[in-house]
């Protein structure tokens, strides 16, 4: 069922910008504006919800372990609170920039939005590269980083998780930081933590799992059985990592997977296992693995494959790529990984794309989850947690397929209307304090 294409050319709320920009921020605008249009937003709702509520940006001093103190700067975007606190992750990236953790705030907002939870949107970053820092660098950078937002966070304020390159190591340290200055333990505060200090079982596989949850969905819409499906997936983190086993264990034959080193390709299917197990040995990538063929990011992208999950980076899928790929569903497990002008290329072809929105709404779920088993201090098994999170997964997807069909849109512009919609509403009943 190919829904028309969007027009992100156009809009009633801005003048036009030109499509395939280098801003993240950009991205996630161009499709806000369509969203916001279907919805007929009032000029003062549309500016009040693509405008962050807050920005703070922090100098954190860290003495590294030569002696020498470094200088980082820190960042974190509360984009909206109307549904309730904020959510959003922290990542540690050379790249990170504050106008990059806008955009990641802004999806936030619609994400939890979209599937029915009680958060607004937020992110946080530092500007760092972890690979070249000592686990006590790491610490100390962390700490400093979260005592310089202690005013900020808040179990019932902005609760933040992990992200790229943050683990729930990093996470610890932001619960014992903050409860150190708060002078009690504030279990709430932070998610993806142990599962030891409070986290929840079943958290760390659950952005995967929700990738996973609405590929099949997808699949039962285009009349694909997995067991006749073949999978390329671009990232072999814990995302690309978890949705390349779930779905093998649902039946699909993953045929190429991808890490910093480059991609892997088996056209029999991979060896999921003995590839992870390969990672641990080997500092965390694939590396030397010979047990593939090996191949480019752009060759992985176009394989002739049925379902191609991007579990990477933003801005993996431009026009170019878009041309040469023959997926027939594309599952979005990372960030903004098509670009808007690409989406064009895929609606002509076609082409079902579950976005990112929805489709890695999973890790957010659950931290949910996580955050309401804090709060009651009363813990679930992990068969419950996973029953919880695909019943609320294959709900969203429900919900934004028939947006899709009422409105005659696309997967993606469909999920904006859905969270928009929501935190319009409840911006609406609530009123502009002034």
């Amino acid at each position: 069922m190919p829904f028309k294409f969007d027009v992100y050319e156009r809009s009633a709320y801005r003048e036009p910008a030109p499509i395939d920009r280098d801003s993240p921020f950009q991205s996630m605008m161009e499709r806000f504006d369509v969203a916001a249009e279907i919805l007929e937003l009032s000029p003062g709702f549309y500016e009040y919800l693509c405008r962050p509520a807050r920005m703070h940006v922090t100098s954190i001093p860290v003495e590294m372990d030569s002696g020498r103190v470094k200088v980082f700067e820190g960042y974190r975007v509360i984009h909206n609170n109307v549904l309730g606190p904020s959510k959003g992750g922290i990542r540690f990236a050379p790249d990170v920039t504050l106008n990059e953790v806008k955009a990641l705030a802004g999806w936030m907002t619609w994400k939890c939005s979209l599937v029915d939870l009680p958060f607004g949107g937020a992110k946080g970053g530092v500007a760092c590269n972890p690979e070249e820092m000592s686990p006590k660098e790491l610490e100390r950078l962390t700490r400093r980083y979260t005592a310089e937002l202690f005013d900020v966070f808040g179990p019932d304020k902005d609760i933040p998780a992990p992200d790229m390159n943050t683990n729930e190591q990093i996470m610890a340290w932001v619960l014992d930081t903050y409860s150190m200055h708060a002078r009690r333990t504030e279990n709430a505060v932070v998610t993806g933590k142990p599962v030891g200090l409070g986290g929840s079982k079943g958290r760390r596989q659950a952005t995967g799992r929700g990738v996973m949850t609405v590929t099949l969905a997808a699949m039962e819409q285009l009349e694909l059985a997995p067991g006749d499906c073949t999978v390329a997936v671009q990232g072999f983190g814990n995302v690309g990592a978890t949705a390349a086993e779930l779905l093998g264990q649902q039946g699909c034959t993953v045929v190429a997977v991808s890490d910093v080193t480059g991609g892997y390709y088996n056209e029999n299917g991979l060896d999921l296992q003995a590839m992870r197990a390969y990672t641990q040995q080997n500092g965390g990538t694939l590396a030397g693995y010979e047990e593939a063929q090996p191949i480019t990011n752009e060759e992985l992208l176009t394989l002739d494959v049925d379902v191609l999950v991007p579990a990477a980076k933003e801005d993996q899928i431009d026009r170019e790529i878009a041309e040469g790929l023959s997926a027939r569903i594309v599952a979005e497990g990372a960030n903004g990984p098509t670009r808007p002008g690409a989406d064009k290329v895929l609606a002509e072809k076609e082409v079902l794309v579950v976005p990112d929105i929805l489709a890695n709404a999973g890790g957010v779920t659950a931290s949910y989850f996580e955050w309401v088993q804090n709060r009651q201090g009363f813990f679930w098994t992990e068969e419950e947690v996973n029953r919880r999170l695909d019943r609320m997964m294959r709900k969203a997807f429900d919900k934004v397929y028939a947006t899709a069909d009422t409105y005659d849109v696309s997967l993606r512009i469909a999920a904006y209307v859905v969270g928009v919609r929501r935190v319009s509403d409840a911006l609406q009943m609530r009123g502009i304090y002034a």
